[in-house]
């Protein structure tokens, strides 16, 4: 029995398929040995594969991630995979069979599927509960970018509340301000109490 363990965010699923390595002793739950995995984007074909095509993938949705949040040009280009930026909401992935005679599968996604594949395969890389080889993974990008996305998303929703809460304290206090006026208010006490 092969185990299934999925990563879901919004209107993205990764399921990742395969067995613990029962030569080091691992858990039954446990999954070393991929066979297969699967990326399920709404309203998208599936897209699935074997091991050695998801580190490339990922990698290459982690560098496009990372030019559009340093502003570069959004453009990566590989014997797998194409990703490039249509506008400024909309991405084109073009997968790349690695079969012969297979047309590439074409997807136009927007920011907000973009965001949530990032957040799949960040939740994959977390897991203790999947061990993928370093081999595996992408190994040619410092640790720090494969989750960059993620911490900035972490980072912008940690600190916004406060920052908008303190705005409109700002602006409800000088609206006080601005309309209650201290001198007239004295004036207009001395007009029916005259002393």
């Amino acid at each position: 029995m092969q185990n299934k363990l999925s990563f879901n965010q919004s209107s993205v699923s990764l399921e990742i398929i395969g067995l613990p390595d029962y030569s080091n002793n691992e858990n039954k739950d446990q999954i070393s040995i991929i066979s297969q995995w699967k990326l399920t984007i709404i309203d998208k074909p599936l897209i699935e594969g074997k091991i050695e095509h998801l580190g490339p993938i990922m990698n290459a949705f982690y560098i496009y991630s990372n030019l559009l949040i340093k502003n570069e040009i959004p453009l990566y280009e590989s014997k797998l995979i194409d990703i490039k930026a249509e506008n400024l909401n909309i991405h084109n992935i073009v997968l790349k069979s690695s079969k012969p005679n297979v047309k590439p599968l074409i997807l136009k996604i927007g920011n907000s599927l973009l965001s949530d594949t990032i957040n799949c395969f960040d939740q994959l890389n977390e897991s203790p509960k999947v061990r993928i080889k370093k081999t595996d993974l992408p190994n040619n990008m410092p640790k720090k970018l494969r989750f960059g996305l993620n911490n900035n998303v972490k980072f912008f929703n940690f600190i916004m509340p406060p920052f908008i809460a303190i705005c409109s304290l700002i602006l409800v206090s000088s609206s006080f301000i601005y309309f209650n006026n201290p001198i007239e208010d004295k004036e207009k006490k001395e007009l029916i109490n005259p002393e």
